[in-house]
C-alpha cells in the first residue's frame, strides 16, 4: 500500500511562508509528478512527505497513519536524490545492501533482496564495482536499487536525472517507468522539466509559489489548463498567448493556441508574419514568427522540413477549435 494524503499542509521558514496550506491525495500505485519553475516549493513539499522537513501545520497520512511527527526512517518511504549519495569506498553490492545492514537483517535475506534488485535494474555485472567505475546512469540505478531493497510503500524521487546528459535522461526515464510497471508501487517524482512530467506521470501536480495550480493527467492539463500559468507551462514549445483585438474576437481577455495547432499554408492565411529563427529538426520544423500583430514572437510547429528561411513571409491558419480563452484573472473560460 502507498496512499498518501496531505491535509492543509503548510511550511514556513521563520516569517516566510513557502507553502501555504494545501491538500492533496496520491492514490496507491500512482506515478505522481510535482512540476513547476525553480523555487515553486516542489522539493520542499517532497521533503515534508519524506520527513526531512517538519511541517508548520496540517497532517500527512500514509496508509491511514498520521506521520507528521514520525521520523523519516519509520515512514516506510524511500527517497532517491539527484546526487546519488553513494558511498565511494563501497562496492555496488554493499551500497545497495547498506540500509538492510542498518536494519540488522540476516545476511541471507540481504543477499536475496540485493540480487533481486540487481536483476530488476540490470546491475548483476556491476555488483563488485565501486561507484567511481560506473557511468552516471549506472550510479543512478544503484541509488534506485538501494531504495528498492527497502520495499517501501512509496518511492520519492527528487530531480534524479538532472545530473545526466540528454540521451541518458531519456533512457533513465524509460527505466524508471518500467520499474513502476513492475513494482506497481506509488512513486512521487519532482522535476522542473515539464516534458519529463508529461511523459512519465499519470498524475501531474503543477505548483507555483507553493500553491497547487492544477492536478490532473497529462492530457487533462494539456487539453484543459485551468489558467494561463498552466497553459504556458505545460507543452513544449509553450502555448502562444496574446491579448488585444484577436482575443476580443473570441470574447476573452486573452487567448492561447499551441504551436502545433497553427497550420502553415501557401497563401491567403488568416495570419501572416515574417520568419525569424527556423529550427529544422527533420521530423518537425519550429518557426519563430515576427510582425504578426498578435504577439512579439509567435511559435509555430510544422510537420516535416518546411522550406522557409529567415526573412520569408509565412501564411498561417489557426485551428478554430483549438483556442483557449482566459478572463482578466487568467482563469480559463469554458
Amino acid at each position: 500500500m502507498g496512499r498518501i494524503v496531505l491535509e492543509n499542509v503548510s511550511k514556513s521558514f521563520g516569517d516566510t511562508q513557502v507553502i501555504p496550506p494545501l491538500s492533496l491525495t496520491i492514490e496507491d500505485g500512482e506515478f505522481a509528478v510535482f512540476v513547476g519553475p525553480s523555487g515553486c516549493g516542489k522539493s520542499t513539499l517532497l521533503r515534508l512527505i519524506a520527513g526531512l522537513e517538519e511541517v508548520s501545520g496540517g497532517s500527512i497520512v500514509i496508509d491511514g497513519t498520521e506521520v507528521a511527527d514520525v521520523p523519516p526512517a519509520k515512514r516506510g518511504l524511500a527517497m532517491v536524490f539527484q546526487s546519488y549519495a553513494l558511498y565511494p569506498h563501497m562496492t555496488v553490492r554493499k551500497n545497495i545492501a547498506f540500509p538492510l545492514r542498518m536494519a540488522k537483517m540476516t545476511q541471507s535475506d540481504i543477499d536475496a533482496r540485493v540480487n533481486q534488485a540487481a536483476s530488476v535494474l540490470n546491475l548483476n555485472d556491476y555488483l563488485e564495482r565501486k561507484p567511481g567505475q560506473l557511468s552516471g546512469g549506472q550510479r543512478q540505478r544503484v541509488a534506485i536499487g538501494r531504495a528498492i531493497v527497502r520495499e517501501p510503500s512509496a518511492f520519492l524521487f527528487d530531480e534524479p536525472l538532472s545530473n545526466l546528459d540528454a540521451a541518458l535522461r531519456v533512457g533513465m526515464r524509460m527505466e524508471i517507468l518500467e520499474l513502476h510497471n513492475k513494482l506497481e508501487t506509488t512513486m512521487i517524482y519532482v522535476t522542473h522539466d515539464q516534458v519529463e512530467a508529461m511523459t512519465m506521470a499519470n498524475k501531474i501536480v503543477v505548483l507555483r509559489a507553493g500553491v497547487i495550480e492544477q492536478v490532473g493527467s497529462p492530457l487533462e492539463l494539456y487539453r484543459s489548463p485551468r489558467n494561463k500559468f498552466v497553459a504556458s507551462f505545460i507543452g513544449s514549445p509553450k502555448m502562444n498567448i496574446f491579448e488585444g483585438d484577436e482575443a476580443k474576437k473570441h470574447n476573452a481577455h486573452s487567448i492561447g493556441i499551441r504551436p502545433e495547432h497553427i497550420d502553415v499554408v501557401k497563401s491567403n492565411g488568416e495570419w501572416q508574419g515574417t520568419v525569424g529563427v527556423a529550427e529544422h529538426l527533420g521530423s518537425d520544423t519550429f518557426f519563430h514568427i515576427h510582425n504578426t500583430g498578435l504577439s512579439e514572437i509567435l511559435t509555430v510547429r510544422a510537420i516535416g522540413d518546411v522550406n522557409l528561411r529567415n526573412g520569408d513571409t509565412i501564411h498561417l491558419n489557426p485551428r478554430a477549435d483549438d483556442f483557449h480563452r482566459f478572463d482578466e484573472k487568467g482563469l480559463r473560460i469554458t
